[in-house]
């Protein structure tokens, strides 16, 4: 049992989540899936959403599509791929819609987008097809926090330092920070703002990664 659990869990194993944090994170390294850090991260709690919303359906389809890699003829691959991540899309869109439509609303049409995420589509056809379902959900699992941390962070800085608050809560006025003469910066809820925190946060990255990326 515990020859098992320690392959199961086996250093390589863990480098599957933790090199997508930082080392070969998939926003911040690889630049991929920036239009929706970009659309969808004025709020703390649209971002957290679309985090989960994304890594549920890249974990899902990296394991539906690791057990039919067998399966799939290579002319279609990219069809059923496709098929796979819109069908979980609207599964996980009907779940939003249900449970928490404020959110789903504001998100609109990006959840949708999930389905065209070129870091889902990337996982899939770079490891999925090439290997067994359990080291491919630790594959999603891993750019799934990596792209969701990327995301969040951004919303924190732009949803803190724009609105003064966090989740909706009112942090800065709580702070007393208002008393002190700070005024909200309107422009980290305009999409250029976006654009900029995104960029400092691949820069503080690859500076930390100049080595690899050199290589």
């Amino acid at each position: 049992m515990s020859e098992t659990k320690e392959a199961l869990f086996s250093k390589k194993n863990r480098k599957l989540i933790s090199d997508p944090l930082s080392d070969n994170n998939p926003v911040t390294i690889q630049v991929l899936g920036i239009c929706s850090a970009l659309a969808i991260t004025v709020q703390l709690k649209a971002a957290f959403v679309m985090a989960i919303s994304a890594g549920v359906v890249m974990c899902v389809a990296n394991v539906i599509v690791s057990l039919m890699r067998n399966f799939i003829p290579s002319r279609i691959r990219i069809i059923v791929q496709l098929v796979v991540i819109a069908a979980l899309v609207i599964l996980v869109d009907q779940v939003l819609k249900a449970f928490v439509y404020d959110v789903s609303k504001q998100l609109s049409v990006f959840v949708g987008l999930i389905i065209t995420n070129c870091i889902i589509m990337g996982r899939l056809e770079a490891f999925a097809l090439a290997n067994k379902p359990w080291k491919s959900f630790l594959d999603g699992l891993g750019n799934a926090f990596g792209y969701g941390w990327i995301l969040i962070a951004v919303a924190f800085f732009r949803e803190l330092l724009g609105a003064g608050t966090l989740f909706g809560y009112p942090v800065l006025e709580k702070l007393g920070l208002y008393d002190l003469g700070y005024e909200n910066n309107g422009m980290m809820i305009l999409p250029p703002m976006a654009l900029v925190t995104v960029g400092v946060i691949i820069w503080i990255q690859r500076w930390k990664n100049r080595d690899l990326i050199e290589s």
